[in-house]
């Protein structure tokens, strides 16, 4: 069942990411859904979920990017693990922390590249610390609004139920 937990999140974060990436005005406004979804599985199914939505959001994201193969998927597999490690021995239940603990991965896991990058590619200008601190301020933002909308919905699915019974049974009279 967690298997199909981390192919969902993985295929929603890329999707997303696809999808709204060409609203990415020149490079001004970066993102990185993936981080999100997989810091998302580490909080919650812990270390083993987030490893492995890390290599496979990853290296799907590398695969489709058209950049260097497996530098995302080994940098998001780290943060990954990471998150559940520390998830798992914290508590991570609010919002600010959950926010919190997304904005530090995602500057972890950008480390990461840009180390690797360095490392790889001689022709490799260089990063900008402006996107670095855009990146992690949306994908904040983004894994507080997928904290939050996934604890709701629970929550509203059952409340409309309540409200469908409700009307059925005062129409049978």
């Amino acid at each position: 069942m967690k298997l199909v937990r981390v192919i969902l999140t993985v295929a929603v974060a890329l999707t997303l990411q696809m999808t709204l990436a060409r609203y990415a005005v020149a490079g001004r406004w970066v993102f990185d859904l993936v981080v999100v979804g997989v810091i998302y599985a580490a909080l919650y199914w812990g270390p083993a979920a987030g490893m492995w939505t890390g290599t496979l959001g990853g290296l799907t994201q590398d695969a489709l990017s058209g950049d260097v193969v497996g530098l995302g998927g080994f940098a998001k597999t780290v943060v990954g693990y990471g998150a559940g490690v520390l998830g798992a021995q914290f508590i991570v239940a609010r919002p600010f922390a959950r926010s919190g603990a997304v904005a530090v991965a995602t500057l972890v896991h950008r480390m990461i590249v840009v180390g690797l990058l360095a490392v790889v590619d001689r022709d490799w200008p260089g990063f900008s610390w402006t996107a670095m601190l855009m990146e992690t301020g949306l994908n904040t933002v983004a894994g507080l609004l997928a904290f939050q909308l996934t604890e709701m919905l629970p929550g509203a699915l059952e409340q409309s139920r309540d409200r469908r019974r409700s009307s059925l049974s005062r129409r049978r009279w």
